[in-house]
Order: structure tokens, then sequence, then C-alpha cells
């Protein structure tokens, strides 16, 4: 009898786990929707010209909101740098991002939140288990359009430009006050072994898994060569 419940509950736990993993590969395929989507819209989308210079994109499909006593809000992201920060995109590292009153709760409603990081100190902060954007790294909302041309001297200094799509629109707007965190658990379930974000993100010492594709592809289209080398160490 023992026997036979220890069965069952390797079983639900292999059931559980698959089910994470499913998860995670959803992620991706809703991030790569969300990117293509915004970037077949190039004239109220973002900047090609900012995209290029990127080191890093972030994208929060569908970021789920919450009315407290104080708004809050809650997101599971897909970040995916530059090999050594001016190579070709790759593999995602998956991320939470969180905060309370921030600037990019618009009305209670899901939104699409998507990132640019703009050179490699950004991204190195990025890959902490913990940061505060706004605070700990330099964050503005980014300009729309085809170009950056209308960019305000504070976008083109920021280390993270940030946007938001609800119902359709996209602008940009404001991060500060959310908080970053890498998600080990996800990596660990999306890799199928522990992963360090420093060495998928900023080393490039980890293989892009298959589910991951078709968000690769799309950013290779839409950005094939930029960013800038990461330091070594």
């Amino acid at each position: 009898m023992r026997n036979v419940i220890t069965m069952f509950a390797l079983l639900a736990l292999s059931g559980t786990s698959l089910a994470a993993k499913a998860d995670d590969v959803k992620q991706l395929e809703k991030a790569a929707d969300v990117l293509n989507e915004i970037m077949r819209a190039p004239d109220k989308g973002i900047p090609s010209d900012l995209l290029a210079k990127s080191v890093c994109v972030g994208l929060v499909p569908s970021e789920v909101k919450a009315a407290f006593v104080v708004g809050g809000t809650y997101g599971r992201g897909v970040l995916v740098c530059r090999r050594h920060g001016d190579g070709a995109w790759g593999a995602p590292s998956m991320f939470t991002l969180g905060g309370a009153n921030i600037g990019f709760q618009i009305g209670g409603k899901a939104t699409d939140v998507v990132f640019l990081v703009m050179n490699p100190e950004g991204a190195r902060k990025l890959v902490q288990d913990s940061v505060k954007l706004g605070g700990e790294i330099s964050a503005a909302a980014g300009p729309v359009g085809r170009t950056a041309e209308g960019a305000t001297d504070a976008q083109l200094h920021a280390e993270i430009l940030s946007y938001s799509r609800t119902r359709g629109l996209f602008a940009g707007v404001s991060l500060d006050g959310a908080v970053l965190k890498q998600d080990h658990d996800d990596n660990a379930r999306l890799y199928g072994r522990p992963v360090n974000p420093k060495d998928i993100l900023i080393r490039g010492a980890v293989a892009s898994p298959p589910a991951a594709r078709p968000l690769d592809h799309l950013l290779t289209r839409y950005a094939p060569r930029g960013g800038a080398p990461f330091p070594e160490g």
C-alpha cells in the first residue's frame, strides 16, 4: 500500500512539473506574438534604431493586475540578450515583474509590457536576483514611432526604455518602482536543470531551447545586428 501511495505521489509531481514546463513554453510563444504584433506597426511601435541599439529585450505578455487596498501588479516575463552584448540573440531567461501603484498600471487591465535594455551595465544589473527599476537601474518611458528622432535626453540616457500595450494601444510607459526578479524555478524547468541567469544572458554559455526559436527568429528579423559588447569578467 505504501508503494502504491509513493507511486501516485511521484506521478502527481511529474504531472505538475510537466504542466509547469508547458506553461513556460506558452510564455515564450506569447512573448513572440507580442513582439511580432508590435513590430508589424512600425509607425506606432518601437523605433527600429533603438531596438538595434539594445543589448537585451524583455517581454511580459498580458501582465496580471490586482487592486487591493493599494494597487498591485504581477507578471511573468522573458528576457533575451545578444550573445556577449553585440552578437546574435541568445537564450531566454525567465523573470517576474511586480510592484505597487507604479506607472504602468492602466485602469486595472491586463497589459503587455516590453522593455529595451540599452547598455551592458543595465544588462549586468538585471541578472541580479532582484533589482528595482528606476532606483538601482535608470528607466524611462520609451519613444514610439519609426525612428527615435524625437527622443528626449532622458530617454537617450536611460538604461531601460519601457512600453505597454493595453487593448491594442501602444505607448511608452514608466516602470519606476517595479521590481524585477530572476525566476530560477522557471529557468530550471525550461532547461531541465538549474542554470544561472548570468550564464544565460551575459556569458552566452547556455543553448537556446527549441521553444524559444520563434522568438529568436523574430528578434533576428527585426534587429539582426547591433548592441554593445559586454565587458569580460
